[in-house]
């Protein structure tokens, strides 16, 4: 059963020009999205900062490794937990007041980790953990909300190019984390307490940034009008918005196709015959590329300590260089690996996703990603002993198709593919199985070194890549199951909404 709604506002955004709202809207999307990043980011490299300066007289194995630990877990709890809450919450008090309560959590969050406090290591850890975890809940929740932000108000036309870039922000934020850490150790050079803490709160900034961008844009319409059910503010925001009269009624002569009014909700019936599945496959597909992303960081290590570039344990990092200079050196080496593997990756996805199709893109990166994995397990003595430098051009090739590719895809995926009423929620699902993907990704792989930097567990970088390369596969199968959604409008996607363009009247 369907009733009749003027939504000439949404037939007004799908066929729009690129105009300054587009830019603004993508400037609070990726700024938040960037905050988010840079502070996920940002504790793999003060990780060792805190090893060194609370743990450095510990006896007993990697003095960072229990730190590190709970600091990452932490994160990785709340960034889950925030993946749902803050889905759920974006499509029950709206995207824009859920996205305000994300990015002030952040802020704060950021702030009160450089003033961790606490008489011991253990209670300096303690409360850094408390923090991170909340910031985590926040840096989540900006995945879904800053989604569905930028494709509430993107055209069809450039809808993924606009949701790639927001993505981007990520490499951005990387490489942003890494100029930060060289920056701070270069003016504060024996100072390693300091150093970790800056860091940590310059995540307030882009957080803070986001928060009051966030103010310049009204509610999105298709949350007003196909949640909120007020097509009459929803007209009256996007004219001001687009600069253009758009009428609530209808005129004569156009076909506006009705809102479906059964309520179905995610554990209805209804949605799983129209949506399951692609619940299901765009949350596999985010599953299994963090669990191959997040697990490169071990290989990473491995590579770096080998080029020279960082110590190769604990033991050897206390006798040869100091706190401050081990991070700077990681920073060097990880901006270098962002700038030529992350961030042209990323360039390519705002290029091609809507010429190629999201589909064939996230296809295409697996693909790349599963031969380049084969190539490096099958020859990895050869690339270990004797060709190191080749190794990593070749791991950079992977790095660069999973940015170009599914990385990117699997972000825009969820935005597009369900209802306006579900749209958060599902994309915080997805998120939420990627989440999953990392954790196992960083601690299912993990190998235990001894104090002369020995393996002393583990399955052994050779076959993880094996293990990594069957991943990338089955992520490739399971991208079969996601339908291609470019150059579509998102009610007709969903199947929420059936209507035909329409002319408004001032508007071209």
């Amino acid at each position: 059963m369907a009733r009749t709604h003027q939504l000439h506002v949404l037939a007004a955004l799908d066929r729009a020009k690129t105009r300054r709202y587009h830019l603004l809207a993508a400037a609070i999307a990726g700024t938040g999205f960037f905050a988010g990043a840079y502070n996920l980011y940002a504790v793999s490299l003060v990780n060792s900062l805190l090893s060194r300066v609370y743990f450095a007289d510990s006896a007993v194995g990697p003095p960072d490794a229990a730190a590190a630990a709970s600091l990452n877990a932490s994160m990785y709890c709340g960034t889950l937990v925030g993946h749902l809450f803050f889905g759920w919450l974006g499509d029950t008090i709206g995207r824009r007041r859920a996205y305000g309560l994300a990015l002030a959590l952040v802020a704060a969050c950021s702030a009160a980790s450089g003033l961790s406090f606490g008489h011991t290591a253990k209670a300096v850890v303690a409360t850094l953990c408390f923090f991170r975890f909340w910031l985590g809940v926040g840096a989540g929740g900006g995945y879904p909300l800053s989604a569905a932000i930028m494709a509430e108000y993107a055209s069809k036309r450039k809808r993924g190019s606009f949701l790639a870039a927001v993505h981007a922000t990520q490499g951005v934020a990387i490489v942003a984390c890494n100029a930060v850490v060289l920056v701070v150790s270069a003016v504060v050079p024996r100072d390693a307490d300091y150093v970790w803490r800056v860091i940590l709160m310059t995540g307030a900034v882009p957080a803070a940034v986001a928060f009051y961008l966030r103010t310049k844009l009204p509610e999105t319409a298709r949350y007003t009008a196909l949640v909120a059910e007020d097509t009459k503010s929803a007209a009256a925001d996007m004219s001001r918005v687009l600069c253009a009269a758009i009428q609530e009624q209808e005129p004569s002569g156009v076909s506006v196709g009705g809102i479906d009014d059964d309520k179905w909700g995610l554990f209805s019936v209804r949605f799983m015959r129209s949506h399951g599945l692609h619940l299901l496959a765009t949350s596999s597909a985010w599953f299994l590329l963090d669990l191959t992303y997040y697990s490169q960081s071990i290989l990473q290590k491995d590579l770096l300590s080998k080029l020279g570039w960082v110590s190769a344990s604990p033991a050897v990092a206390n006798t040869t260089m100091d706190a401050v200079e081990e991070v700077s050196r990681l920073a060097r080496a990880q901006a270098l690996i962002a700038l030529c593997g992350a961030i042209p990756g990323y360039v390519v996805s705002v290029f091609l996703i809507d010429v190629v199709g999201r589909r064939r893109l996230q296809v295409a990166g697996f693909m790349a990603m599963t031969v380049s994995m084969l190539a490096l397990a099958t020859l990895y003595e050869h690339w270990a002993s004797h060709d190191v430098a080749g190794f990593m051009a070749l791991y950079n090739v992977a790095y660069f198709f999973a940015n170009a590719g599914p990385n990117t895809t699997t972000f825009v995926a969820p935005a597009e593919l369900f209802p306006a009423r579900l749209r958060c929620t599902c994309h915080g699902i997805a998120a939420a199985a990627g989440r999953a993907g990392a954790v196992l990704g960083s601690f299912g792989f993990y190998t235990r070194k001894g104090a002369a930097g020995e393996n002393a567990a583990g399955i052994g970088a050779r076959n993880e890549l094996f293990v990594l390369a069957g991943t990338n596969f089955l992520g490739m199968l399971m991208t079969l199951f996601v339908p291609e959604t470019s150059g579509a409008s998102l009610e007709v996607i969903s199947k929420e909404v059936v209507y035909e363009a329409v002319d408004i009247a001032g508007y071209n």
